[in-house]
């Protein structure tokens, strides 16, 4: 199954500060504010919902194509993701902007100043993906993640008039976007990601019900956290999968997008939505064990060791079968 995955690519920039910014604010000079805090240390992190969900899918034998926008600054991520068998090569280098970013700093009490720089995610407006299917061949399915709103929009119109299957994952950009854009991004879609919280905020600017949306798309899909998933399709019961036991949280930071990576990866090679939620789970379960959204190292034995456990022989059996061979 070819699966093209667009949305954003970025680094993460993360800092420590150990005291706390409050005690160096002070009220009634807040709009002449000019601070500078001495931080412990400094993190930089691959990130991006776009690259996020290609190296997980390429975690798991698949070699998906990552279509979005970077800066020249992106050669030593490129050579991380191709390492670990994404296909780069239809990603877009801007001449003139860097790689989007985003710089947090986070005190001792978990209050956080941050900034993200968009830099040339804006030129993924620019992408067509017709172009893209000449190249490579007919996809079988494009997701279209969080990633510069003209861009998601302009994605989501060429699968729809093109016939391309298309993934919806508006997540993070549903924020800004009114109900027009919203019923734009997910209509027609063979598949809609979202979490509980961004499943009600659809229905709420969009106006529509759970069930007019459900009318729209193929299949939902909502993530409920330490609770696990839930699949909702056409005419069917909802499936219901419980998370994997036992997990040491340390931060969540991607795990939706490992979600999604798994599940995807599972529907490729040809299993049903009840494996695919399950396996979805699973490499969530690994990102969320881990600091940073690509810094887990999957150690296949182990990974189906810990499905067997959670979903039972026969699940492992068939689903381990398929996937993951690499």
């Amino acid at each position: 199954m070819s699966i093209a995955v667009t949305g954003s690519i970025a680094t993460d920039h993360l800092m420590t500060f150990p005291g706390k910014f409050a005690d160096s604010l002070v009220v009634d000079q807040l709009d002449k504010i000019a601070l500078s805090f001495l931080v412990d240390d400094l993190e930089v992190r691959r990130g991006g919902c776009a690259a996020n969900i290609a190296f997980g899918l390429a975690v798991l034998g698949q070699r998906p194509l990552l279509v979005g926008a970077v800066g020249r600054d992106f050669d030593d991520y490129r050579e991380w993701l191709e390492s670990h068998g994404v296909d780069c090569s239809a990603v877009r280098v801007s001449d003139t902007k860097h790689t989007a970013r985003f710089v947090c700093t986070t005190d001792h009490a978990m209050a956080q100043i941050a900034s993200f720089y968009t830099g040339a995610m804006s030129e993924a407006r620019e992408i067509a993906l017709a172009p893209l299917v000449d190249r490579y061949g007919p996809f079988d399915l494009v997701v279209v993640s969080p990633n510069d709103p003209d861009a998601m929009v302009r994605h989501t119109r060429e699968c729809r008039d093109r016939g391309y299957a298309f993934a919806a994952d508006p997540s993070q950009q549903l924020a800004w976007a009114g109900g027009e854009v919203i019923r734009d991004l997910i209509d027609g879609a063979a598949y809609l990601f979202c979490n509980e919280y961004e499943a009600a905020l659809i229905e709420q600017k969009t106006g529509w019900s759970a069930e007019q949306v459900q009318a729209r798309v193929g299949t939902r899909v909502v993530t409920e956290g330490p609770a696990g998933a839930r699949v909702h399709r056409r005419d069917e019961d909802v499936l219901q999968v419980r998370a994997v036991p036992g997990i040491e949280a340390v931060d969540p930071t991607g795990v939706g997008d490992s979600f999604r990576a798994g599940y995807l990866a599972t529907i490729s090679v040809g299993l049903g939505d009840l494996r695919a939620a399950q396996v979805g789970c699973t490499l969530a379960a690994s990102v969320v064990e881990t600091t940073g959204t690509q810094e887990y190292a999957l150690d296949m034995e182990l990974f189906w060791g810990r499905f067997a456990m959670a979903y039972g022989d026969e699940a492992c059996s068939e689903a381990s079968a398929v996937l993951g061979r690499v």
